[in-house]
């Protein structure tokens, strides 16, 4: 399998991927046995659910400090010390300082959603392939419904990959009021490249949950989170049919790497240079939640 590499927004600089369990996401995506345990144990529900109950063991502490110093983590970001996390779970949706991703003042802007590696496309009926060019992204089966599907066919969209060493909190893109979460059963397939590079459509088949946010100068943006692989849960912290803010916190991942989709309505946002030009490419774009990824269009209602 080839090796994952992103534009670092920061850095400027192309930058390859540090995999979390490499070994095993090779052997379970890439050897025949591994495709069987896969479809046999390793999507299904259970074994997630038993992974995540060893991430909120007291005993997972132990895996702390060890993962701290392996992905050189910046512990000054963290809102509370290390020492008072009570399990790995606990450290993984670890809140950070309000300093730390400070929310773009543009307030024309859209703003990153999570921490991550970002592909984005102004038409996503256009979009050559997120990860491989040919793979065609099945928004009807994404979504569930015919209706939104045809509504958005022709609308931007961000997929934003969150892998176990990023902050793992997600955050509205936008102000407005955000809606109930709709929750969309399934599978939970790794959502990594060296997957996904294989078959797209494990993002249409994982467990995801949407909602709808309605704004007054985007329209109505449906963001969704996806789950995968060992995510031991996704967990939805705020009030919905109230009023959200850019960059207010809208739930968190337990352990695990996981994704975020964006969709906006036709016409209503224009996406980041940087951010086009590299998903054009099939290369994801490293940047921060908070940061810009786009603007009000002009003409939006």
């Amino acid at each position: 399998m080839e090796p994952i590499t992103y534009y670092n927004r920061y850095s400027r600089q192309l930058e390859q991927e540090a995999v979390y369990g490499l070994a095993w996401l090779k052997w379970s995506y890439g050897h025949p046995l591994g495709r069987l345990s896969l479809h046999a144990m390793v999507k299904r529900a259970f074994f997630s659910r038993w992974y995540g109950r060893r991430m909120d063991a007291v005993k997972s502490q132990n895996k702390i400090i060890p993962f701290l110093q392996k992905y050189n983590t910046d512990i000054s970001e963290f809102a509370d010390p290390v020492e008072s996390f009570k399990s790995f779970n606990d450290f993984f949706y670890r809140k950070l300082k309000p300093s730390a991703r400070p929310i773009s003042k543009d307030l024309d802007s859209v703003i990153f959603p999570a921490d991550g590696r970002h592909l984005g496309f102004q038409d996503v009926s256009k979009a050559p392939g997120f990860f491989v060019k040919g793979q065609k992204f099945d928004l009807l089966r994404f979504l569930g419904d015919a209706e939104l599907a045809m509504r958005y066919k022709h609308g931007a969209v961000v997929l934003s990959r969150l892998c176990p060493v990023d902050y793992h909190r997600f955050h509205f893109p936008l102000g407005g009021v955000a809606g109930s979460t709709h929750h969309i059963d399934g599978p939970l397939y790794s959502v990594n490249p060296m997957a996904l590079r294989q078959n797209l459509n494990y993002l249409v088949e994982n467990k995801r949950a949407w909602c709808r946010i309605e704004s007054p100068e985007f329209g109505s943006v449906i963001m969704c989170e996806i789950g995968a692989t060992c995510v031991g849960g996704i967990v939805h912290t705020y009030a919905p049919q109230h009023m959200v803010l850019k960059g207010q916190e809208k739930g968190y991942f337990k352990f695990g790497g996981s994704s975020t989709l964006l969709l906006f309505p036709p016409g209503s946002v224009q996406l980041d240079a940087d951010l086009l030009e590299h998903s054009a490419q099939q290369r994801e774009l490293y940047a921060r939640m908070g940061d810009r990824m786009g603007a009000r269009l002009i003409n939006a209602n």
